[in-house]
């Protein structure tokens, strides 16, 4: 190689290298605007119009913004999500990791569920809303809305999984994410919930929860084995008893 071809070569990756700092997303230059609540309501549903049009992952990412602020009036405040919302969706299997990701810093797991339907089968929807719920523990924490949304949408479905999925949050330390974690266990109607429901009737304090698992449980027939009566029956809200051979029913 000659000196020409040395400096030729130098001068050639430099260039790439330039070209490839200067690219730019064609996303950024609609996505400040599309989610900034303080833009002209014209120039904000252009940005969200123009990313709709380019159904792509960054396009979405740029768009799940548009749901973390409410703006009057309320007629514009839904238009402008109607398009955020088929904007995301025309992005297709390529929205799936920018929701993803938005759910994770969400104040509301109410929208990212409600794209997730649309894109994803009933196994598949499932799979994700657990997926999801796995990222929360049962510790206290100040915000727990998507807790709380997560728990009780998995209630509208039926699987082992989920079962296995909410098992942990029957001793959650809020109240709210107990109810609804015994709401959606029984709604799975698997025999196999009965022992842990046992155990925290035993453990519950709270007479919302005791009253649902022990309903629940005398709804479903299920049949309190030998061993556990006695700690059962202490365990009971007074408008419950169990009988000789292991039913709940109620006294009302």
């Amino acid at each position: 190689m000659g000196l020409f071809d040395l400096f030729k070569g130098k001068g050639d990756k430099k260039t790439e290298a330039s070209d490839k700092r200067g690219k730019t997303n064609p996303a950024d230059k609609w996505a400040q605007a599309a989610g900034d609540k303080r833009a002209q309501n014209y120039d904000r549903q252009e940005a969200l119009q123009a990313l709709a049009d380019m159904k792509s992952p960054e396009a979405a990412a740029a768009l799940l913004k548009r749901f973390t602020f409410i703006m009057d009036p309320s007629i514009t405040d839904q238009e402008e999500k109607e398009i955020a919302f088929h904007g995301v969706l025309a992005a297709g299997q390529d929205a799936i990791e920018p929701i993803r990701a938005f759910v994770a810093k969400a104040d509301s797991a109410a929208m990212p569920m409600k794209l997730m339907k649309e894109l994803l089968d009933e196994e598949k929807f499932v799979d994700e809303l657990i997926l999801w719920l796995e990222r929360w523990d049962t510790e206290y924490s100040k915000f727990i809305d998507p807790k709380i949304q997560l728990l009780v949408a998995l209630g509208d479905h039926k699987s082992p999984k989920i079962r296995e999925a909410v098992e942990p949050f029957l001793t959650d330390v809020n109240e709210t994410a107990r109810f609804h974690a015994v709401v959606t266990t029984l709604a799975q109607d698997d025999s196999a919930a009965l022992e842990p429901l046992l155990t925290t009737l035993a453990d519950e304090e709270s007479f919302r929860v005791k009253n649902k698992i022990c309903d629940g449980i005398a709804v479903r027939g299920w049949v309190v084995p030998d061993d556990e009566r006695d700690r059962v029956r202490k365990s009971l809200p007074p408008d419950y008893a169990i009988d000789a051979t292991g039913r709940l029913s109620s006294r009302a």
